[in-house]
């Protein structure tokens, strides 16, 4: 047992790298009430791990969304050293194509700050380039919820397409900012003097696209933007879906309380900048639903980034 003879080791001394097992694949769709036109695009749906007691629940609302979606194949990737039973039992029960990797995070990084998730996608990234040539890829956490609308969208990316996702940060929501049918921009709460300030769920990705040279860094908060920069991503490449980015069809879902933010955006005023409608209905649109309040006096006072740099909402960003 690995786990049990590096506890007695010396921290510094332990691999930083754990073997990966490829636990179980099927690609054989057993649903019959689902219509799998040869037409569409495969969507491969990677979904990081790990073991708590929301892990079993939460897989199992994620399996039902799923289930009703055609052409897809989901790419479990568990953070634990075993094939989870519980886990390869929902995923038989689904009737799905499926791969079920067992991917620990290294061992050194256990217990510490260390980016939850990269080991998993990274493992499914390794599978992916060795067994997909063509369709579309997609990171879900099995906390998020999807509405069945995005799997439409997504599975008609070219290179890379982009959308908001909900109950994200201070902001309410993170998302790419349209002017004239193309980005121009993101906002998101925390820029962290990222390229692309996404979230994980905001992005789908063309196999065609996902170069040899794609990587995801074990750095905290950095993963998606040096992803999407391993790739050779550029800002006018970005397909924004959604209705340009005004609705959120994905939410960042947790089985915690959210706590519902206030921004201080003046709406009115931002109605008369028509270059921006879709951004401006997006605001609309989190407030609507209720993933954030917007005052014109009182709140988090949001910005807008673009190559790195922040921007006032609107003004100065054209």
């Amino acid at each position: 047992m690995e786990f049990i003879r590096y506890a007695s080791m010396d921290p510094r001394s332990i691999p930083i790298t754990v073997k990966n097992q490829l636990c179980q694949v099927n690609y054989n769709d057993e649903r019959v009430f689902i219509n799998n036109s040869s037409d569409l695009k495969m969507i491969y749906y990677v979904t990081p791990t790990y073991p708590r007691p929301e892990q079993v629940p939460e897989l199992t609302r994620l399996a039902h969304t799923l289930m009703h979606v055609p052409k897809i194949h989901w790419i479990v990737a568990d953070d634990q050293s075993l094939c989870s039973k519980d886990v390869a039992d929902i995923l038989r029960r689904t009737g799905l194509p499926y791969t079920h990797i067992s991917s620990p995070k290294p061992y050194i990084y256990k217990g510490t700050n260390f980016p939850r998730g990269v080991a998993n996608r990274r493992a499914a990234l390794s599978w992916l380039q060795e067994n997909a040539d063509e369709g579309v890829l997609y990171f879900g956490d099995d906390d998020n919820t999807i509405d069945l609308q995005l799997f439409d969208e997504i599975r008609l990316t070219k290179k890379v397409s982009m959308f908001p996702v909900g109950l994200i940060g201070d902001y309410g929501v993170s998302s790419p900012v349209v002017k004239d049918g193309k980005v121009v921009g993101f906002f998101d709460s925390w820029p962290g003097s990222r390229m692309f300030a996404v979230d994980m769920a905001g992005f789908a990705v063309n196999i065609e696209f996902l170069k040899p040279s794609a990587s995801m860094p074990y750095i905290a908060g950095h993963e998606e933007d040096r992803f999407l920069v391993s790739l050779g991503l550029k800002l006018e490449d970005i397909e924004p879906l959604a209705a340009n980015c005004s609705k959120v069809l994905v939410w960042h879902t947790k089985t915690v309380k959210y706590k519902k933010p206030t921004l201080r955006v003046d709406i009115k005023k931002l109605d008369d900048v028509t270059a921006y409608k879709y951004f401006v209905n997006l605001l609309k649109e989190i407030s609507r639903l209720g993933m954030a309040s917007i005052s014109n006096s009182n709140g988090t006072k949001p910005y807008i980034t673009r190559n790195r740099k922040s921007y006032e909402t609107v003004a100065g960003f054209n």
